[in-house]
C-alpha cells in the first residue's frame, strides 16, 4: 500500500505530501517515489524503477505527469475517514437531514 513520508507530516510543511518508495520503505529508507505501478500497487524510485521494469515490462506503470492517477495513500484515507468529534471512531453514516456524513455515535446522540 502507499505511504507517504513521516517527515512531511511532522515538519506540518505546506508542501505536498509525497508518495515514498515501496521497496525502500521496507528496507527503511525514505526515497520519494517516481513512478507508481498500477499491476503491482506500488510505488518506486528512480533506482528501483530500472530493476522493476527488467522484471515486469508489460506492467502499467505512472509517473509524475500522471499522479492523478496514483491512488490515495492509507494514512490519507485514514484521515478523510475520520470523526473530527470522535476520533476513535470512523466516518461511516450519511445524515440526510444534515446532509453530512458522521459516526455511529454522533448519529446516535445529534443525528436522530
Amino acid at each position: 500500500m502507499a505511504t507517504i513520508s513521516q517527515s512531511t507530516i511532522e515538519t506540518c510543511s505546506d508542501s505536498i505530501i509525497d508518495f515514498c518508495c515501496s521497496p525502500c520503505l521496507e528496507h527503511k529508507i525514505d526515497q520519494w517515489a517516481e513512478l507508481f505501478c498500477d499491476t503491482c500497487q506500488k510505488f518506486y524510485c528512480a533506482e528501483c524503477v530500472t530493476l522493476h521494469g527488467q522484471l515486469f515490462g508489460k506492467h502499467v506503470t505512472y509517473g509524475r505527469g500522471d499522479t492523478s492517477k496514483w491512488p490515495a495513500s492509507k494514512e490519507v484515507q485514514d484521515f478523510l475517514l475520520k470523526c473530527e468529534l470522535h476520533e476513535d471512531k470512523h466516518l461511516e453514516m450519511y445524515c440526510n437531514d444534515h446532509s453530512q456524513l458522521c459516526c455511529t455515535n454522533c448519529a446516535f446522540l445529534n443525528h436522530r
